[in-house]
């Protein structure tokens, strides 16, 4: 339990890293002053060029990752369906950690992102069922994006159905629902809901006809 305290303070202190300010600082510039005011990938990239963008959104999924992956090895319970409810629920606290920890960075006076790029790989670094929700999210992502050029509905959209399919898959996989996939569903659900949370001005925006598409943010 001590172990598992130490990985889940971890990995806050690691979702907390701003990279997207960090990044944006070492080019001269204050990304809370630019675009949307958003320290996420999609905000930098907008700013900065897809170069700092990409760098980004890939130190944002390692830092939702590596927590994980790591405590999942603590643990024993990496890939583990068959591991006791109890421990899956306590390892489980780490994406969630992770997530908070980008989403209220102390280090920027508790502000920071919106958790999709941590989300994704938090999850990912999970069981094969988040992992392949996380696939699927991502798919529903594109297909969104691309009909509706709106980058916060695709986020809305794909993060709510990620606990969707991690409900639906080891049913289908397995002809039964597992125990352990409780706690995975049940945490799926609350970064989704995190998610969504973060996203509510975009909704807003998007209802009121003010929110930019990506391609007029384009020119």
């Amino acid at each position: 339990m001590l172990v598992a305290i130490a990985l889940t303070i971890a990995a806050f202190v690691i979702g907390s890293i701003p990279f997207g300010y960090l990044i944006a600082r070492s080019k001269g510039v204050n990304i809370f002053e630019e675009g949307s005011g958003n320290i996420g990938a999609t905000n930098v990239k907008r700013v900065l060029g897809p170069g700092p963008g990409n760098l980004c959104f890939a130190l944002d999924v390692a830092k939702g990752l590596i927590p994980s992956l790591t405590t999942g090895l603590a643990l024993g319970t990496l890939g583990n369906l068959d591991a006791p409810v109890g421990m899956v629920w306590i390892w489980l606290l780490t994406p969630v950690a992770a997530v908070l920890g980008h989403m209220f960075s102390p280090w920027i006076g508790f502000r920071g992102g919106k958790g999709v790029a941590t989300g994704l790989g938090a999850l990912l670094g999970v069981f094969w069922v988040l992992t392949v929700s996380v696939v699927l999210a991502f798919l529903l992502w594109l297909i969104v994006l691309k009909t509706s050029r709106y980058v916060g509905l695709a986020s809305v959209c794909a993060a709510g159905s990620v606990p969707v399919w991690a409900a639906a898959l080891p049913t289908a996989a397995n002809g039964s629902f597992p125990p352990s996939a409780v706690p995975m569903v049940s945490i799926a659900a609350v970064l989704a809901l995190l998610v969504i949370a973060r996203h509510t001005g975009n909704l807003r925006r998007i209802v009121a006809g003010t929110e930019p598409k990506i391609r007029s943010r384009a020119r």
